[in-house]
C-alpha cells in the first residue's frame, strides 16, 4: 500500500477556512483516484469529494459550492479546501487513494486521520 501522510486541521470559528493536504509517498498517486472522507464517532466514514486520476470531480451534496478537492501529481499531493466551514462538519478526516473516487474498495490507502473542529 502507498503511505499518506495528512497535515492541516484542528480549530477553526464558523465562517472560517481550512485546507487539508495529504502528501502519497509513491510516484503511482498520479495513477489513482483520491478521496476525502469524514468520521465522527463510531459513524461509518461518509465521503466528503473525490477526484478521479484524470481531474473529474465528485462532491457531497452538503459541501458543494464550499469544499474544492484537487490534486497535484508533481507534488503527490491531494488537498481539501474548506470554505464557509460549519460546526455540523467537525469530524476527523482521512484522505484515500485508490482506483475509485467515490467508493471504497479492497487494497485503499488510508491517511492518519486529522480533526476538524468548527466551533466559536
Amino acid at each position: 500500500q502507498v503511505q499518506l501522510v495528512q497535515s492541516g486541521g484542528g480549530l477553526v470559528q464558523p465562517g472560517g477556512s481550512m485546507t487539508l493536504s495529504c502528501a502519497a509517498s509513491e510516484n503511482i498517486f498520479s495513477s489513482y483516484a483520491m478521496g476525502w472522507y469524514r468520521q465522527t464517532g463510531g459513524q461509518y466514514r461518509e465521503l466528503v469529494a473525490g477526484i478521479t486520476a484524470g481531474g473529474i470531480t465528485y462532491y457531497a451534496d452538503s459541501v458543494k459550492g464550499r469544499f474544492t478537492i484537487s490534486r497535484n501529481n508533481e507534488k503527490t499531493t491531494a488537498y481539501l479546501q474548506m470554505n464557509s466551514l460549519k460546526p455540523v462538519v467537525t469530524a476527523v478526516y482521512y484522505c484515500k487513494l485508490g482506483r475509485q473516487a467515490t467508493a471504497i474498495s479492497r487494497g485503499d490507502s488510508w491517511g492518519q486521520g486529522t480533526q476538524v473542529t468548527v466551533t466559536s
